[in-house]
């Protein structure tokens, strides 16, 4: 059994992961014990399948993932993300959720390093996971779903308006 774990986002606004990977399996949390996300992935024979949160609030993980390249969708056919990634030597490039309204994936593998960022300069988050002996093209992935969850999170939180009472 292998543990992947670290922080994905900064300090403050951020959420740490933390899996456990038993050669087939990767079980864990995505936040913390309150706001945050469990992550279940299967992986078999290049095939990616799970799920990122309950039953009602989470999305689906399903698609094809090997040595060189991650092709997978997050949630469902209409309301879902596309997550393409290629793995070169120690770099991880791609993108998450489309071309025009998607974010980058720059990262760097070294050692047992996941490092860099997902998203622009500006409005990107910063990854920085230790993943044992998980493979790399997964991490990539588990690290994606991370993003997510976090952007979710975030979007949901700006969306509550409080009225003040009179």
């Amino acid at each position: 059994m292998s543990t992947l774990q670290g922080r994905i986002g900064g300090a403050v606004q951020g959420y740490d992961l933390h899996a456990d990977w038993d050669s087939n399996r990767l079980r864990g949390r995505i936040g913390g014990r309150f706001q945050g996300k469990d992550i279940q992935l299967a992986f078999q024979r290049e095939a990616v399948d799970g799920r990122v949160g309950g039953t009602f609030a989470g999305f689906d993980v399903d698609g094809k993932v090997t040595p060189q390249r991650v092709d997978v969708r997050l949630g469902g056919r209409v309301d879902g993300d596309d997550v393409y990634l290629t793995l070169d030597g120690r770099r991880v490039t791609g993108r998450f959720s489309g071309r025009l309204q998607g974010k980058d994936v720059d990262l760097r593998l070294d050692g047992g390093q996941l490092t860099g960022r997902i998203g622009g300069v500006f409005e990107g988050k910063n990854v920085q996971l230790d993943c044992g002996n998980v493979p790399p093209e997964l991490a990539a992935l588990a690290a994606v779903c991370a993003y997510k969850v976090l952007e979710d999170d975030e979007a949901a939180s700006a969306s509550t308006v409080i009225h003040p009472s009179s």
